[in-house]
């Protein structure tokens, strides 16, 4: 989302919106391939009528398919959430959740015509927008964390256009992250929000989901403060929660299970 005479963009032109229009018709494409496919096989299952979930697919395809037929994405279709499930198998690009990354000058995140075309764009269908500069980004790559702060800081940022991509990306898919902490390593987990600590413990191994007992826990903010589990424990901070409880980003867990 900027003009600079030595970047030469494939179609001549600086134009974001045109750009998105033709990777929405790539994709859709790619999708209806998928869809006619599925749809060939599941009508043909259908006439035999004894198969009510191949008739159920077919119905839900046909749908589709005039949908993508008109280069629009399976996400702004409105399905019912059995719908949704019957097509969750083929794993449709265009029906995932979309998010758009927009490349500026190190002074384009202001004030930025191309950059607020892409804003407007998103808005229609509710999608976040994370401006990021790639130079920007290639100059504190191999910098250490304390000269990468320093250098975002003279240029009145607080974060990487990497972290807040990634910070978007899992705000946008309802993810969040738990930590568990042994003295060797430190690990982190992405859950989705609203997963109890026996889902958490799942990820890890089924075993630790099926034989939950309950979950030591401590606050990320106040593993930090008190510097480690056992700082934390001594000053009260670490709490044993059972089945029903909700984790939260951050939370440095330890499950105690038994198979």
């Amino acid at each position: 989302c900027f003009e600079d005479a030595n970047v030469i963009h494939v179609a001549g032109k600086i134009d974001p919106i045109s750009d998105i229009a033709v990777i929405d018709t790539e994709l859709a494409l790619s999708d209806l391939t998928t869809v006619e496919k599925t749809l060939q096989r599941s009508s043909k299952a259908a006439k035999s009528g004894n198969d009510k979930e191949a008739a159920a697919l077919a119905a839900v395809l046909t749908k589709v398919q005039a949908h993508l037929d008109q280069a629009q994405p399976v996400r702004s279709l409105k399905l019912t959430d059995e719908e949704n499930l019957l097509l969750k198998p083929l794993c449709l690009i265009t029906a995932k959740p979309a998010m758009y990354i927009a490349n500026v000058k190190e002074d384009g995140f202001d004030n930025n015509p191309h950059l607020e075309a892409v804003i407007q764009h998103a808005a229609k269908e509710g999608a976040p927008v994370v401006a990021v500069c790639a130079a920007i980004e290639a100059e504190i790559a191999d910098l250490d964390d304390a000269d990468k702060a320093e250098f975002l800081a003279d240029l009145g940022m607080e974060e990487s256009g990497l972290d807040r991509v990634i910070r978007a990306g899992y705000k946008l898919l309802g993810l969040q992250t738990y930590f568990t902490a042994g003295v060797k390593e430190v690990r982190a987990w992405t859950i989705h929000k609203g997963d109890t600590a026996p889902q958490a413990a799942g990820v890890i191994h089924t075993d630790f989901e099926r034989g939950f007992i309950r979950a030591q826990t401590i606050a990320f903010e106040d593993f930090i403060q008190f510097k480690g589990e056992s700082g934390a424990k001594e000053a009260g901070k670490m709490r044993a929660e059972g089945k029903e409880y909700v984790v939260k980003d951050g939370d440095v867990l330890n499950f105690l299970f038994n198979v």
